[in-house]
């Protein structure tokens, strides 16, 4: 990617700015401008009729383009993929095109924020830290990908430190780095907005190398990432699960299900020592903090019991390296593993091995629409390795698929729902799947 451009947010008091892209950041875009006395322009690809805050929203398509190319400054929204035509289109003009995170970080102390990120595990690896610095008496706001943009002016700014979750879409428009970023796992992801898998990997990994960034925080257990130590910037510290010096027991009193959450808290540990938290080195402290910690929802969380069954709700499990760690978490349990969703087009095969080599007995039970693609690449696994304690059936929906699973795994087994596909087309969202989730749940006799 070319150099990107250094622009502030006082930078565009008296600028002619269009927003583009009107979801949760787009809105806190919009408050932040008209703070600043700035009225933009607005687009959005897919404009909900009627106005807002009295401004006319264009539409990309009709006008929309036309008019940012009017513009000095386009501030995009993270959905809006750096890769369309419509952004060389302004580039190519000199109108610079910006992202509200990359706008905040030129002006803030940056001695003072911390970027998480990687495809999965940078919400629970943010909300560990603010949660352990929280615990240690720091006044501190966890914000960006994970809830509210930090430069929102709805958000409190009167923190010692802000730790930031930042989306693989978010790290494109950054143009500086705080000095510590950290990156909890790297896989494929997000194709359609990046192109391919290599640029994803650069985009994501971007953080650790813009001008500022000095010590990258990396999961140690990660084969992509540790083969492509070149993106990590100038110095990385490795956290494995089983790293020396750095595992405690500090880490049981979070609560948290599976080895990659014991990984995120040591990195969110390694975080703090880098911040210069002194307490960091203090397994007392450390476990004092920890206490009270509430996983996120739909993250590997165990939501009830019947029947002696465990139910479990990892919705956002949207690609395979979450369910192959949700399937670690419980690798001496029998387990009913609810998998399948919306069909992008990932290779399952890593996923099909991994099920057929588990020692403890499964049940997979597919799902519209990529289940029939699981299913194939499990047939295809089984052939390979025969004796495999394994099971698989498809279901056509969420609910049928529940009470099947609770059947199988009783007295004492699990129910995963850990689907390694994202939620659209049979939901809203994946918090909409593990409500219907619960829900299946509450049913089961």
């Amino acid at each position: 990617m070319s150099t990107r451009p250094r622009v502030s947010w006082s930078e565009l008091r008296t600028a002619r700015v269009g927003l583009w892209g009107l979801g949760v950041e787009g809105a806190a875009n919009l408050r932040r401008l008209r703070a600043m006395g700035n009225v933009p322009v607005l687009v959005d690809d897919d404009p909900v009729p009627g106005d807002l805050d009295g401004l006319e929203i264009l539409a990309t398509g009709l006008g929309g383009r036309e008019a940012l190319e009017g513009c000095e400054v386009v501030v995009k929204t993270p959905g809006v993929s750096r890769y369309r035509p419509e952004v060389a289109r302004l580039t190519e003009r000199g109108i610079p095109v910006v992202g509200g995170l990359g706008l905040w970080m030129q002006e803030v102390d940056l001695n003072r924020v911390v970027c998480i990120t990687g495809t999965k595990g940078k919400s629970t690896t943010a909300a560990l830290t603010g949660h352990l610095l929280a615990g240690l008496g720091r006044r501190c706001l966890v914000a960006g990908n994970i809830g509210r943009p930090p430069y929102d002016p709805e958000v409190g700014g009167d923190v010692d430190y802000w730790v930031v979750e930042t989306s693989s879409f978010q790290a494109t428009d950054l143009a500086s780095s705080p000095p510590v970023v950290a990156v909890t796992s790297l896989s494929p992801d997000h194709l359609d907005w990046h192109g391919d898998a290599e640029t994803y990997y650069h985009d994501k990994l971007s953080a650790c190398t813009q001008p500022g960034a000095l010590l990258t925080i990396a999961d140690g257990d990660n084969e992509l990432l540790g083969s492509r130590r070149g993106l990590l910037g100038p110095e990385v510290r490795w956290v494995g699960a089983h790293a020396p010096g750095l595992d405690g027991s500090w880490v049981d009193h979070l609560g948290l299900l599976g080895t990659h959450n014991r990984r995120n808290a040591l990195i969110a540990r390694a975080i703090l020592e880098a911040l210069g938290i002194e307490e960091a080195a203090d397994e007392a402290a450390l476990a004092g903090a920890a206490e009270g910690f509430e996983a996120l929802d739909s993250r590997l969380r165990a939501i009830g019991t019947v029947g002696g069954v465990t139910f479990v709700d990892d919705s956002l499990s949207t690609n395979v390296l979450p369910t192959l760690a949700a399937l670690e978490a419980f690798a001496d349990r029998r387990v009913s593993l609810l998998v399948g969703g919306f069909d992008r087009g990932i290779d399952y095969a890593p996923l099909a091995e991994a099920l057929v080599a588990r020692d403890a007995a499964t049940l997979v039970l597919t799902l519209p629409a990529s289940g029939r693609r699981i299913h194939q690449a499990i047939n295809a696994a089984l052939a390979a390795l025969p004796g495999s304690h394994l099971e698989v059936a498809d279901c056509d929906d969420l609910g049928a698929a529940t009470e099947k699973g609770y059947r199988w795994a009783r007295p004492d087994g699990v129910v995963l729902l850990s689907p390694a596909a994202p939620s659209f087309g049979q939901f809203t969202n994946y918090t909409h799947r593990s409500a219907a989730f619960a829900e299946a749940m509450a049913s089961c006799p």
